[in-house]
């Protein structure tokens, strides 16, 4: 299945960038581009792309409300956020409204390239460098009180919900708690459903959000 992108940023030298890039790959298509937050949420219900690429800062609408507008009309779309190191206020309420993961402009292309495939396959992603700057935004807002839906949770998959927010995949939570890679994937679905939560980034959000997992 074709990966079909739009790329929001208002530079054009970015997209053009961004758009050579992608051109090489076989499972990839940019499908539009946007300069604008407002253009972006046109061209995402026009042409309906399984994954934006959406700049933080853009003209006439911000890459927030752009991201936020186009999750409340397709809650499946998914939103990987171009940003940079100075900008961890904006990561995090990207993440709080849904965003799906985030890239370093400046980082190596195989590393956007596998963050648009893993974003496109459901997961959520967030790089090393980004989630340790997220979770000292964690600590320094006021905490809300735990879901009820929190104490639904079983003991094993609140294991699984702790490695989780500590930013292991699938397997290292298997090979740690000694189950294997299916069973992991059976915990996350039951977690995220029971919490109503779309995907892993927001989970990681909560967990911190609540105490469950305290910053190291």
């Amino acid at each position: 299945m074709t990966i079909r992108v739009l790329v929001a940023d208002d530079q054009s030298m970015v997209r053009a960038g961004f758009r050579m890039l992608l051109a090489g790959e076989p499972d990839i298509e940019v499908v539009a581009e946007a300069s604008n937050g407002l253009e972006a949420i046109e061209k995402a219900e026009r042409f309906h792309p399984t994954v934006v690429l959406m700049d933080i800062r853009m003209p006439e609408l911000d890459g927030l409300e752009a991201t936020r507008r186009i999750l409340a009309a397709d809650d499946t779309a998914r939103i990987l956020i171009l940003t940079t190191f100075d900008l961890d206020e904006y990561v995090y309420e990207a993440l709080r409204i849904g965003a799906s993961g985030f890239v370093l402009k400046d980082d190596p292309p195989e590393q956007l390239l596998t963050a648009i495939r893993t974003v496109a396959g459901g997961e959520a992603l967030l790089s090393p460098a980004i989630t340790k700057r997220v979770i000292k935004q964690f600590t320094r807002i006021p905490r809300p009180t735990p879901p009820p839906e929190l104490a639904q949770l079983t003991e094993r998959e609140l294991d699984v919900f702790r490695l989780i927010a500590r930013g292991l995949s699938n397997a290292e939570i298997g090979r740690q708690l000694y189950i294997s890679e299916t069973t992991v994937k059976t915990h996350i679905t039951h977690i995220l459903q029971k919490l109503q939560l779309r995907d892993r980034v927001q989970a990681v959000v909560l967990a911190y959000q609540t105490g469950l997992v305290e910053p190291s």
